[in-house]
């Protein structure tokens, strides 16, 4: 893919800043930067390049944009909920994470027949959404503008990346809200950190695949494991620091390619030693 190597890099720095740095404040704003860098970036490249074919105009805005673009909006939002976040008791700290969970949920609402149409993975009015020069269709409602002009635009990239932001934000703030009422910081939780002597070599991202998809398949304590208890366990398993696992959880749902790729490696690299050991 023609953008392939630029987002990656992008997501490793990401991944980096996430894995090291403890400070939400700090977090964003370096977010912000790394982010705000690659747009600029992405936009040179198609006002110079163009795009081959109205597929793969359609296949940028609709799939490549919005990945990075949603990281933008989801740091800048992530910066003010948290400078705004009350520094008294537990529970006034619930009570305005809960708010904001409520506001960003309006945006779903407002935007509901855009919404359904890209999370049934629709494609009819692609050309009408995702290509430069359309007329929008629909109402304003709330957009970001930080890099909006007819060159690098649709009228509906920017909706696209603001679900995906929002889908990060309100998982996030669940995380937060869980360990304010569950007190998860507890430090008895990491008496078993450093005993075990195997280490998770793979990517994060590939231990998180796995992680979700043993709390789905319900093969452990028949399904009421929460994934932060798994997560744990396997972080203290595997000597890892697997971050917001919740935010990858939602980069792997969005992706265009296949959403078990860690999976069907492990189901091809089995039945291939099957084959070999029945030779």
């Amino acid at each position: 893919m023609e953008y392939q190597e630029l987002i990656s890099e992008f997501e490793t720095k990401l991944e980096t800043l996430e894995s090291r740095h403890e400070d939400i404040l700090y977090k964003a704003e370096t977010g912000i930067t790394h982010t705000e860098k690659c747009i600029k970036t992405l936009r040179r490249k198609v006002v110079e390049k163009g795009f081959p074919s109205t597929q793969d105009e359609i296949l940028f805005f609709k799939h490549i944009k919005p990945q990075i673009f949603s990281k933008l909006i989801y740091y800048v939002k992530l910066y003010n909920i948290e400078c705004k976040r009350p520094r008294s008791s537990s529970k006034y700290q619930v009570k305005y994470l809960n708010n904001q969970i409520n506001k960003l949920q309006v945006y779903f609402n407002d935007n509901l027949e855009f919404y359904h149409y890209y999370r049934r993975g629709a494609t009819t009015l692609d050309e009408q959404y995702f290509v430069r020069g359309q007329s929008d269709l629909r109402s304003p409602t709330e957009s970001f503008h930080f890099f909006v002009d007819e060159q690098f635009s649709t009228c509906q990239d920017s909706t696209v990346a603001t679900i995906m932001a929002f889908d990060m934000l309100i998982v996030y703030l669940q995380q937060e809200i869980e360990k304010l009422v569950s007190d998860v910081d507890n430090p008895k939780t990491n008496t078993m950190k450093q005993t075990s002597k195997l280490f998770w070599t793979g990517s994060k991202t590939e231990l998180i695949e796995l992680i979700y998809a043993l709390q789905s398949s319900g093969a452990i304590n028949s399904g009421t494991a929460d994934i932060k208890e798994i997560a744990l366990l396997f972080e203290q398993l595997f000597n890892i620091d697997l971050g917001n696992y919740y935010h990858t959880f939602i980069e792997i749902r969005a992706r265009k390619c296949s959403k078990t790729k860690f999976l069907d490696k492990l189901i091809e690299l089995l039945l291939r030693r099957f084959e070999e050991s029945d030779e």
